[in-house]
């Protein structure tokens, strides 16, 4: 497979590897960017996994309450332009109330909704089919979560990232945790909620990390570090990470001498569950190589 500029640049833009690094990692990987991402992680350490969630899509995160009932939703679009319309955000607004109030079983159910906007209706599905003809891209409804069990606590920042935390106790500490789970991303509660994929992913990715120094120290004549040795070094890699990753054990971002756990536990509160999205998580955005496509277009021509 040819590796084209524009993916190793899309790699690079991902990892923070060097071009050359992200060059070699894609070969390897035969194209695959998840694949070249673990090869970077191995060879480069966690350094090549910081910016792996890098948002790549467009579109807006919204959340409406209503009578203890809660709505955050993610409607995606294709160019940062029309997250600032103003007809799009009304659109989005309209979404996450219409969950609140109808409560859809699913996102195909959402386009059965009531609304009119613009001229358009009287469903979602109608107004979104005429805001794409009107605006001149696409959008869609891409995921939902409805909240109606117990007391909840909010944090949008901006448009791009929403947080919703289910919570006993007092509101303000709640807030903060929103707030918190904004910024530094835990996937679980607590260490034992991690899923196993992805403890199973970084053990593979410590122990083939482990692998690589070894076979550096023989190759320079140094000593080799025993099994038991590394397998600790391994399982400490893996607790590191579980640590880094659960809300209750990280720092708490307004005072990193406390664990969230810690100041949970001082103001009286408890969080029972939180719900984390950001814009495009997970979607991966074309790149054109532009080059490649005007090399394409001349070639064609001469062609002819």
């Amino acid at each position: 497979m040819v590796i084209t500029a524009s993916m190793v640049a899309e790699l690079r833009a991902k990892t923070d590897a060097p071009m050359m690094e992200c060059k070699k990692a894609l070969t390897e990987a035969g194209g695959s960017f998840e694949k070249a991402e673990e090869i970077l992680r191995v060879k480069l350490g966690n350094k090549a996994g910081k910016a792996a969630s890098r948002i790549t899509a467009e579109g807006v995160i919204a959340y409406y309450s209503e009578g203890g009932v809660g709505a955050l939703v993610e409607v995606n679009c294709e160019t940062d332009f029309v997250t600032k319309n103003d007809s799009f955000l009304a659109f989005t607004k309209a979404v996450a109330v219409g969950i609140v109030k109808n409560n859809p079983l699913d996102v195909a159910a959402i386009g059965a909704m009531p609304f009119s906007l613009d001229g358009f209706g009287p469903t979602i599905e109608d107004v979104r089919k005429g805001l794409i003809g009107k605006i001149g891209e696409n959008m869609s409804v891409r995921r939902f979560k409805r909240f109606e069990d117990g007391k909840l606590a909010s944090y949008l920042h901006g448009t791009r990232i929403g947080v919703v935390v289910a919570y006993e106790g007092e509101e303000t500490p709640a807030k903060d945790v929103a707030m918190h789970v904004a910024a530094m991303k835990p996937v679980a509660l607590s260490s034992d909620q991690v899923p196993a994929e992805l403890v199973a992913k970084e053990r593979s990715v410590a122990a083939a990390k482990a692998a690589e120094d070894a076979s550096k120290a023989q190759a320079e004549g140094k000593p080799v570090q025993s099994a038991e040795i590394v397998a600790k070094r391994i399982d400490g890699s893996v607790q590191k990470y579980l640590k880094e990753v659960s809300l209750f054990n990280q720092p708490f971002v307004k005072n990193d001498k406390q664990t969230v756990e810690q100041m949970l536990k001082e103001k009286g509160t408890t969080v029972k569950s939180f719900t984390l999205y950001v814009v495009g998580e997970g979607i991966e955005k074309k790149v054109d190589d532009f080059a490649a496509e005007v090399a394409a277009q001349v070639a064609a021509a001469k062609a002819v």
